[in-house]
């Protein structure tokens, strides 16, 4: 695929795999909305871009606003044409003793971002693309969506919600010529991982991961998970029968 002139829609912008995907597709030649909370954050990564020649407008938007956000798209086809990609990246961690006592307006707020955030995008993008008989839409998933882990009852359950939620959607679309590409990366460093005293395995640097997260989009692939090495595991663990998942991952202490 050739990123050239590519228009991307890419909520999460703001920092860590959004700033990193931003910065990379950008590079590479395509036209980035970075889409987030923080404009201050946001403006520092367009100039970053502006910089060295890219392309890249700022929105600062908030993902729970599905009429703010479809606006912003709007905004960015207005001047660009169309969308070619969205890239729903927009997530917490829900990472708190409130999160873990499963408060429900602490929950709520993670669900809200994680999982209908996402929802919210492609609302956004979807129908121009429809039109069009082209787009791609691709979720930035995780791991931790494919069973329930300790410490992680609602960020778990986002992902895996949000993994279900764009297959159907994949199934959905696929007769509008709109692709969908799930990705399941493992812990990656970025602030979302950062400040935790128990050694996370198989740790990625975000350089090292950003380029697996490219070729997953430009190769449309249905889903990808990395790194292998602990998709494998992960994977292995959906089959395993409740008492063996349960004596094995309870023991994890990764999120503390």
């Amino acid at each position: 695929m050739d990123w050239k002139d590519k228009r991307i829609f890419l909520t999460g912008a703001s920092s860590g795999i959004g700033e990193g995907l931003a910065v990379a597709m950008a590079e590479k030649g395509a036209i980035v909305a970075l889409v987030a909370r923080r404009e201050e954050e946001l403006t520092r990564i367009a100039e970053q871009i502006t910089a060295k020649n890219g392309v890249a407008r700022v929105f600062a938007v908030d993902v729970t606003d599905a009429e703010s956000l479809s606006k912003a798209a709007q905004e960015f086809r207005d001047e660009f044409g169309h969308i070619d990609i969205l890239i729903a990246n927009a997530g917490i961690g829900g990472n708190d003793q409130l999160t873990r006592e499963y408060d429900p307006a602490s929950v709520k707020k993670l669900i809200d971002i994680n999982l209908l955030g996402a929802v919210n995008s492609i609302h956004a993008v979807l129908k121009p693309m429809q039109e069009r008989k082209s787009g791609h839409l691709v979720a930035i998933s995780s791991l931790a969506g494919f069973r329930g882990l300790p410490k992680s009852a609602a960020y778990s359950a986002s992902k895996g919600a949000m993994t279900n939620f764009f297959e159907s959607v994949r199934l959905d679309q696929a007769a509008n010529g709109i692709d969908v590409t799930i990705i399941q990366p493992g812990f990656i460093k970025t602030p979302l991982t950062s400040g935790r005293s128990n050694k996370m395995p198989f740790l990625m640097d975000l350089e090292d991961a950003i380029p697996l997260f490219l070729a997953a989009i430009e190769r449309k692939k249905p889903f990808a998970a990395f790194p292998w090495q602990l998709a494998t595991i992960v994977r292995l663990g959906k089959y395993m029968p409740a008492w063996l998942y349960d004596r094995i991952a309870g023991k994890a202490k990764y999120r503390e």
